[in-house]
């Protein structure tokens, strides 16, 4: 974000001194949607502090007893920002999101040890005694939680894949505000509690009212407690039933790497035929942008042929960066989605005839496309002839849409063999041919001067659209040793062929790759059908490794796996040590499946009503009048959901939080 303010501030300071044709503005602006969903986040923070302070109330019904947790949590997020700026790290959307949690790992922490002093103060002990008498009850129980808490991210913080690099931060923020929340808890809770808190005297209606219906949950409670530990046989089929349903979520959720996100921005690729030149391309491009231009929400669209970094990139490449508007719009998940009527992606398929075009959705900074398999073999010709094979396989499945293949053989070339000999009894040496094709077709350097403390290049060459259309060999002459000129198609022999357009490798093997758009299914799902589909179709001579944000989910996914049981292990070693016994961590720790199994299932959830299109929960509202209609125009949409890296950082926070409440009920069972 500095550095984008910086680039601006100096676009403002030269503009002044530029030619009047010559306009400087910006392409792509990341930066914009970083600011947008930082200030999102920090909302959410003053959101969830409100609401958290709103249910306090509710539930505490006391304003010195609400006082208590809430002065915890600014006490608490200062230490983690003390903490963040001694690791150097800067406050950015995962950091921030850890600040979310923390509001309510704060809170927590302190009203397990608030009400624990306040159910003594209501059974006739002073404040202060209350404290002593609570703390001593509570004390290893939070120190216990909070350990399960911070070892559980231990492993985040340490993963190698990008899921690992991408949450370091995260983990230990959230590491860290969960021991300063723990600190707070077990010193400055008990401190206020001992001189803030009241014995309770005659209440309200409003206090006997919300007292009685607590007062009803707790009935209930109880007597579904009751009639569980009476069936405990029924209750243990139920978890059983509950592990299937769950492993049969883990399978048919849709996965991703990274969820969907509107950037405010839609990039296209054009790929133009084999050797096209940068005209030819630049006319698809130019129809690109036509399309572009034509939907209300974009404002402004940049595009480039032959782009690349540090040298000039291939003549039939070409890319486009449409800009969307603010405020209310289509967002660029809906202009990009593969298969979406009146979508960006869908036009440029059916208009864009000379050329194939894509439109991506920009993650991350990558812009690539998000299905790359990579095919390995020892041979160029024997690959190209597989991937041909595999794309058309995949073309038959329907799954994926437009498979492109980065290698062919059609590419122009010209071969030009000379006969040497016959050139040398004519007068003539290959070093004059050889610098006439030059001056002809590309250029040759002739020497270099020095002006003004510069060096120059001396080249001779034809005109650039001469050069686009070489001269015949039957109209190139070179003198020889005589003086005379010879024409040079006497020597010369050509031969026109195909040559490869590149030689590809991949983990130093030959490699072609084969890019594509999922298309009715998450790339997870797309990724699993292309492995089947494999072992059908590919030879045994030829590999296949996944590249791009495909391979991270197979990465990311095999490692989230050995994460997750390895915070597992580490819960059960820690609990084991803190009750000493091997049987009361797997009495805590039963909470699990059932934790994913709420967890799975809200995803699983909304995934299914995003793939029936009922997209809002609330869309009947839209049928009634007045300010409930109104509520269906501004609440966001229900996002798909989708098994991605924010969804298996959340469950693996959620092996530590479950635990919480298992924890407290074991220890004052033991108590």
């Amino acid at each position: 974000v500095e550095v984008a303010d910086l680039v601006k501030a100096e676009e403002e300071r030269i503009k002044p001194n530029l030619p009047p044709a010559v306009h400087v503005d910006i392409a792509y602006d990341s930066s914009t949607y970083v600011k947008k969903a930082i200030a999102e986040v920090k909302e959410t923070v003053f959101i969830a502090f409100a609401l958290v302070l709103l249910v306090m109330l509710l539930f505490l019904r006391n304003f010195y007893s609400t006082i208590i947790p809430m002065l915890a949590v600014p006490v608490s997020l200062v230490g983690v920002f003390a903490m963040l700026s001694v690791l150097g790290y800067s406050v950015n959307l995962l950091t921030l999101l850890a600040l979310v949690l923390a509001v309510g790992v704060v809170v927590d922490d302190a009203i397990v040890v608030l009400e624990n002093i306040y159910r003594h103060v209501e059974e006739g002990m002073q404040p202060f005694d209350a404290a002593i008498r609570g703390m001593k009850e509570i004390t290893s129980a939070v120190i216990a939680i909070t350990i399960t808490l911070i070892v559980v991210f231990v492993p985040i913080a340490f993963q190698s894949s990008a899921t690992g690099v991408l949450f370091r931060e995260f983990a230990f923020a959230t590491a860290g505000a969960v021991a300063i929340s723990a600190f707070v808890a077990l010193t400055l809770t008990p401190t206020m509690c001992a001189r803030i808190l009241r014995p309770p005297g005659k209440h309200g209606r409003i206090y006997n009212a919300l007292e009685r219906g607590l007062k009803g949950i707790e009935n209930a409670y109880n007597h579904a407690l009751g009639w569980a530990v009476r069936r405990r046989f029924v209750v243990v089929l139920v978890a059983l039933a509950t592990l299937g349903i769950t492993g049969f979520w883990v399978k048919s959720l849709p996965q991703e790497f990274l969820p969907d996100d509107d950037k405010g921005y839609v990039f296209a690729m054009i790929f133009a035929p084999e050797g096209s030149t940068s005209e030819y391309t630049d006319r698809m491009v130019r129809q690109a942008e036509d399309i572009l231009g034509s939907y209300p929400e974009v404002e402004g669209a940049f595009s480039a042929v032959a782009l690349a970094r540090g040298a000039p990139g291939e003549s039939d490449f070409g890319i486009v960066f449409g800009k969307l508007k603010e405020g209310p719009r289509r967002t660029s998940i809906e202009l990009s989605r593969p298969g979406g009527i009146g979508s960006i992606f869908t036009r440029l398929i059916n208009e864009i005839k000379g050329a194939n075009a894509v439109a991506i959705l920009p993650k991350s900074g990558n812009f690539g496309e998000q299905y790359q398999l990579v095919l390995q073999g020892p041979e160029l010709e024997h690959l190209e002839e597989v991937a041909k094979t595999v794309r058309d396989a995949l073309v038959g499945a329907g799954f994926v849409m437009q498979p492109r293949i980065n290698l062919n053989f059609e590419q122009p070339q010209l071969q030009l063999n000379f006969d040497r000999d016959l050139a040398a009894s004519q007068g003539v040496s290959v070093r004059d041919m050889s610098q006439a094709l030059q001056i002809l077709w590309g250029g040759l350097d002739l020497a270099r001067y020095n002006r003004a403390g510069k060096e120059y290049k001396v080249i001779a060459q034809l005109k650039r659209e001469d050069r686009l259309a070489p001269p015949s060999l039957e109209d190139i002459y070179v003198r020889n040793g005589a003086g005379e000129l010879v024409k040079l198609s006497s020597f010369i022999l050509p031969t026109e062929s195909g040559s490869a357009n590149a030689i590809n490798r991949f983990a130093r093997q030959r490699a072609v790759t084969i890019a594509a758009q999922p298309r009715g299914v998450s790339l997870g799902e797309a990724v699993n059908r292309t492995e089947a589909l494999l072992k059908e179709v590919l030879p045994p001579d030829v590999n296949y490794r996944w590249t791009g944000e495909a391979d991270e989910i197979k990465e990311g996914g095999a490692e989230s796996i050995r994460v997750f049981i390895l915070a597992v292990l580490i819960i059960y070693m820690v609990l084991a040590a803190q009750f000493e016994s091997l049987r009361h961590p797997f009495t805590i720790m039963l909470a699990l499946p059932l934790a994913l199994f709420g967890a799975l299932g809200g995803i699983w959830l909304l995934a299914t009503v995003n793939q029936f299109a009922l997209i809002k929960f609330y869309a009947p509202l839209d049928q009634l009048p007045g300010p409930i209609a109104w509520l269906t125009t501004h609440l966001p949409e229900i996002p798909a959901m989708t098994l991605n890296v924010y969804s298996l950082i959340g469950i693996v926070l959620l092996l530590g939080l479950v635990t919480k409440n298992s924890i407290l009920l074991v220890e004052f069972a033991n108590q």
